[in-house]
């Protein structure tokens, strides 16, 4: 059974780290496209860029073939050098002898990760990609605010 190849583009951003913050998806298959974004009052801009990956991948209905592209390197590297691996084979502790932070939307994403057939690729931020462009404004549109779906 070949899977749906979807295209998700993601961003956070935070009014000051910690903050308000706000993060958006944007899932493009079969030339359809989904935006979703949401915010939170106080969190911080590399929870907003995890957030962003699992509320995007809760929106697929069906296991898929995602290429998410992220201009986070905490979120790329994690899944690329699957630092999670060692995080969960040490009780969620990271290589300095410290609890892993964000554990609770690390443990919301790596069962996504695994249902779905996923591909990290790097957007270099603010560089005129037009997704990354317009996940920016959603992000920071989204700001302290509440979930939004079009």
């Amino acid at each position: 059974m070949s899977l749906v190849h979807v295209d998700l583009y993601t961003d956070g951003a935070c009014s000051g780290n910690p903050g308000p913050g706000g993060w958006s998806a944007i899932l493009v298959s079969r030339a359809r496209e989904k935006e979703l974004s949401g915010g939170e009052p106080e969190t911080t801009n590399q929870r907003m860029e995890i957030l962003a990956a699992v509320e995007g991948l809760k929106a697929l209905k069906k296991p898929c073939d995602v290429a998410l592209y992220s201009d986070s390197a905490y979120l790329i590297n994690c899944i690329n050098e699957k630092w999670y691996v060692k995080w969960r084979k040490n009780g969620w502790v990271n290589s300095k002898q410290e609890a892993v932070k964000n554990r609770d939307l690390w443990e919301q994403l790596l069962p996504l990760l695994e249902l779905h057939r996923v591909t990290v690729v790097k957007v270099k931020g603010h560089s005129g990609h037009v997704y990354n462009e317009r996940c920016d404004a959603l992000a920071r549109a989204a700001v302290g605010g509440k979930r939004r779906a079009e």
